[in-house]
Parts: C-alpha cells; structure tokens; sequence
C-alpha cells in the first residue's frame, strides 16, 4: 500500500501496490502495522455500503459530533465518484479547506477521512457503490451535516446534483462550530 498525503492534515488516499501474474494481481487492502507507521487509526468496528442508481447522485457533507466522532475509510466498489472532505476541526491549520479525489472501482483508491472531517460525494456514473468503514458505531443523536454547497467552503462539483436528500439539500450554513 502507499500512502498519499493530501493537502489536509491527517488526510489520506491509500492507493494498492498489486503484485501481478497470470492470474490477475493481489494487493493489501489493509495492515494495521502499515496504519500505525502512519500513526492513523487501526480498529474499524462498522461497515456499511452505499448505492446509487443514478449518476449525479449527491450524499453529504456528512459527519459525527463529539464524542462519537468517526474515523472513516471509503472505497468506490462500483462505478465512480467524485468523493470531498472538509475539515471541520477548529484549531486545525487545514481548518475550512476542502480536498478531492475521484473514487473508483478501477483505480481501487481508498480515503483515509480523519474525524473531525465532513464527508460527501456526487456519482459520476450510474451504479456507484461505496464501502464504508467506520471508526466508531453510527450514533444518531450525534449525526450532522453541513450543505454541500456552503460559500464559506466553495467546494467546486464537477457536475450538478439531480439526486438529493431533501435533508442534504436543506442543511444549514456552516457555523463554525463541529
């Protein structure tokens, strides 16, 4: 595995070093020593899948307040998408600032998505699936979001959304505050 920093502190794009033959190749997916080198978290106790018919189909921007903040890994199954973090930590140096990575059943990169990030994605094609693991079990009453398309983050989607949750759709302004 190689670990890609991105330009948000704590961020991560995992990508797989396959070793090919004839029958196809094999690649580490996961290693909590390789983790730990990297001093992220090892221990993922949830996993979920996301799917999405439609292609422009936008989930987030998604994340789970104190105590019960996630540590989250997210892999692209199915099809692709455009997948986007914002860090939501206040005394972070990163603090506001967005990153971006296409997500895709072919370039089988995975996002490392520290807590304290918000965490959304538009579908590039029809049929993307997300694997998702989480740090912590999901904890309703700690559920938030902030919108997609908030100007204090001026996040640039590379195709509209015409598939949104009422509930995303309708989020509040950032205000500040995790």
């Amino acid at each position: 595995m190689r670990f890609v920093s991105l330009p948000l502190a704590g961020a991560f794009v995992i990508e797989l070093e396959p070793i090919r033959d004839e029958r196809g190749f094999f690649a580490r997916a996961f290693s909590t020593d390789e983790f730990a080198q990297h001093g992220l978290v090892q221990t993922f106790v949830q996993t979920g899948i996301a799917f999405n018919p439609r292609s422009g189909t936008l989930r987030g921007m998604h994340y789970q307040a104190a105590p019960h903040g996630e540590v989250k890994l997210i892999r692209c199954t199915a099809g692709a998408v455009y997948d986007v973090i914002v860090d939501i930590r206040p005394q972070s140096p990163t603090f506001r600032q967005w990153a971006s990575v296409e997500l895709s059943a072919e370039n089988r990169r995975t996002l490392y998505v520290p807590e304290g990030f918000a965490h959304g994605y538009v579908t590039l094609t029809d049929g993307a699936e997300l694997v998702y693991q989480m740090s912590v079990p999901y904890h309703a009453p700690s559920a938030r979001g902030i919108r997609w398309n908030d100007p204090a983050f001026g996040i640039s989607w590379p195709v509209e959304p015409v598939v949104i949750s009422d509930r995303d759709a309708n989020r509040a302004a950032f205000d500040g505050a995790p």
